[in-house]
C-alpha cells in the first residue's frame, strides 16, 4: 500500500465517543487512511461490536477499543493507565465525547454531570496522556466544541448549576470551556511539536440529547432529524484537523467547516483561561499538569 492512500499509517489515534455519531465516522475514516485507532465509550459490548464494523469496513485490523465511562474520573486515570501501557505513543488524540443534561445530575466523583463529562473529562484525559502526546515526532489534540460556545458565560460563582440550573447554558458553558481549554493548552505546548485545536461540527443528527426523557427530549430529537446534518457531514473537520497536512503546524485556532473562524470574544482572555486551567486541576485533583 502506497503512503498515499494509507496517510496516515504508523499513527496511533484515540477518538472518546466513537461508537456512534461524528465519533463513529471520525474513527473510522482514521482506519481507513490507515491508522491505528483505539476507540473510546463507556460500553464494551458496544464498543466491541463498533470495533468488528470498522476493522471488516477498512480492511484494518489494528483497531482497538478501552471502555470507561468518562464522567469518571476513576475509569478515566483507568484508561490512560491502560492506554499508557500498552502503546509508546499517541499521535492524535480526539476529544469527543460530550452530552446534554436538561436536568441536573452528579457524576460518580459529585460534580454536575455537563462539565464533569464535556469539560473535565477534555481537561484530566489530556493532561494524563501528555507523555504520551509528547512521545509522538507531531502529535495533535482535536477538540470537539460547538457555535453553542457563542451563548456561553464561565460563571465562576455558579460552575456547576449550584445555586441555578440550565440544562442548554450548563452545555453552552462547558463548549466555551472547551475553546478556552483549547487555547490554553496550545500556549501551555508552544515549545512542543504538539498541536491543539477545537471545531464546531454543525448540528449533527446523532444520538445527542438521547438521554433526556419526556417531551423535551423528544423535541430535541425531533429537531435534530429536521434540521440537522449527517453524521458524515459532522465528522469532516474533526478528521481534516486530525490528519490534513494542511493543519499539521496550526495551533490554537477554532475552525468550522474545515475552515478558521474566531471563536466568542472572552474565549481569547488569558486571564480567564488560567483560572479556569486552574479551577480544572483541582476539580480533577491532579498533582501536576501542564
Amino acid at each position: 500500500m502506497s503512503s498515499s492512500s494509507k496517510p496516515m499509517a504508523e499513527k496511533i489515534c484515540l477518538v472518546t465517543g466513537a461508537t456512534s455519531g461524528i465519533g463513529k465516522v471520525t474513527a473510522q475514516s482514521l482506519a481507513k487512511q490507515g491508522a491505528k485507532v483505539i476507540i473510546v465509550s463507556r460500553s464494551k459490548e458496544k464498543c466491541a461490536s463498533t470495533v468488528e464494523e470498522i476493522k471488516k469496513l477498512t480492511a484494518n485490523s489494528e483497531v482497538d477499543f478501552i471502555a470507561a465511562d468518562l464522567t469518571s474520573q476513576k475509569e478515566i486515570h483507568k484508561l490512560a493507565k491502560q492506554f499508557t501501557g500498552s502503546y509508546p505513543r499517541l499521535d492524535v488524540l480526539v476529544n469527543n465525547a460530550g452530552g446534554l443534561f436538561l436536568s441536573r445530575e452528579l457524576s460518580p466523583d459529585n460534580i454536575e454531570m455537563t462539565w464533569a463529562l464535556n469539560h473535565l473529562n477534555y481537561f484530566l484525559l489530556t493532561n494524563l496522556l501528555i507523555d504520551s502526546l509528547k512521545a509522538s515526532q507531531a502529535a495533535r489534540v482535536v477538540n470537539v466544541s460547538s457555535v453553542a460556545h457563542e451563548n456561553g458565560n464561565i460563571d465562576f460563582e455558579n460552575l456547576q448549576g449550584e445555586k441555578k440550573y440550565s440544562g442548554w447554558g450548563a452545555y453552552c458553558q462547558s463548549k466555551l470551556a472547551n475553546v478556552l481549554f483549547t487555547y490554553e493548552l496550545a500556549r501551555k505546548l508552544s515549545k512542543t511539536k504538539i498541536t491543539a485545536n477545537a471545531l464546531h461540527p454543525g448540528v449533527v443528527g446523532t444520538n445527542f440529547g438521547i438521554n433526556n426523557k419526556g417531551l423535551i427530549g423528544k423535541l430535541i430529537q425531533l429537531y435534530l432529524k429536521i434540521f440537522s446534518i449527517s453524521d458524515k457531514e459532522g465528522a469532516e473537520t474533526s478528521i481534516y484537523l486530525a490528519s490534513s497536512t494542511e493543519v499539521q503546524v496550526v495551533t490554537g485556532k477554532y475552525f468550522i467547516k474545515k475552515k478558521q473562524h474566531n471563536s466568542k470574544p472572552i474565549s481569547y482572555d488569558e486571564g480567564i483561561a488560567k483560572r479556569l486551567w486552574q479551577l480544572s486541576k483541582e476539580l480533577t485533583n491532579l498533582d501536576s499538569s501542564l
